[in-house]
């Protein structure tokens, strides 16, 4: 009997086929298996995507004929947005919010305050993380109004000044932008406090002696070894504070509603004026387009700038 076996070329066209049907049922079975989360997906996030794509092109209107009669007006809405004064003193406002805000408030300060506890006491970083972590689990709406209660003419900072001798200041009318940053930092900044503090602590402590021995500071070691170790956390924590801070309404609407005029009109308190004041849907989500176009851009410039890989 011959001890190694001919296999036919028919038999393994045959095992290959049953393999390949096997491996069919099985894909079958997983797409079975993922098509309620497709369909909610669908019906959830990529339909009022492409519904907001296809009004922005319309003149969609709560009221007047516009409302029964919608109409395709091509790039009207985007016309008339560039060439409309509060839309650019809008995208100004927005810059100013986003750079003192996000990048310079809730990314530095996070960091800073992740690097002062980096290796304290176990017991320490818990209480000062819950007292930090307490003001990011507030609701915005909240953190609106104790911001308004401590700022308004008659709140805690002016009682405090005039204990001093200090005459009071309407904070939240000279000084509105201001306001509303330092409410925003103080409400997200523990978010990128935490995403620093877990990268912090995965670097290797070894790492950080051997240079200390070798002659760096602690400038140096922090510039040249941990922040670049660090780097895709500080990317991926940078996109995201930028994109929650472009997103903030609630927050700017509820101390100052945009105002005094338009000194706190960022693009989100624009786009609900024309969508929900003036009534003009189609206006209002084109503004929405190019507010998530801004994240985009951003976004691409954090990872080419940092230089990782998109």
């Amino acid at each position: 009997m011959d001890a190694n076996p001919v296999i036919s070329p028919s038999t393994a066209v045959d095992g290959g086929s049953a393999s390949r049907k096997k491996q069919n049922r099985k894909l079958l079975a997983s797409a079975l298996f993922l098509l309620p989360a497709w369909l909610l997906l669908l019906v959830f996030f990529i339909g009022p995507i492409l519904l907001t794509f296809y009004f922005a092109f319309t003149n969609l209107s709560l009221t007047g004929s516009e409302a029964q009669a919608t109409q395709f007006v091509g790039f009207s809405n985007f016309m008339n947005m560039f060439q409309d004064p509060n839309f650019r003193i809008s995208v100004m406002k927005t810059v100013v919010y986003l750079l003192f805000s996000a990048i310079i408030g809730q990314q530095v300060l996070g960091f800073i305050l992740a690097l002062l506890m980096k290796e304290k006491n176990p017991a320490f970083r818990r209480v000062i993380g819950i007292i930090i972590i307490a003001g990011w689990v507030t609701p915005e709406i909240v953190v609106a109004f104790c911001w308004v209660a401590f700022l308004n003419d008659s709140g805690t900072l002016n009682a405090l000044l005039q204990q001093v001798g200090l005459k009071p200041v309407a904070w939240l009318f000279t000084f509105p932008m201001a306001s509303v940053i330092i409410a925003n930092i103080w409400h997200g900044t523990a978010f990128s406090m935490l995403v620093f503090q877990a990268a912090l602590d995965d670097v290797p402590k070894s790492i950080e002696e051997a240079a200390v021995v070798d002659g760096a500071s602690r400038f140096q070691v922090l510039y040249k070894i941990v922040l670049p170790m660090i780097k895709g956390s500080v990317v991926t924590n940078m996109i995201l504070v930028t994109l929650q801070t472009l997103g903030v309404f609630t927050l700017i609407y509820a101390m100052t509603g945009g105002g005094p005029g338009t000194s706190t009109q960022t693009l989100p308190i624009f786009m609900y004026n024309q969508a929900f004041v003036n009534y003009q849907l189609g206006y209002g989500t084109a503004i929405s387009l190019i507010l998530l176009l801004i994240g985009v851009l951003v976004s691409v410039l954090y990872l080419k700038s940092m230089k990782v890989k998109v």
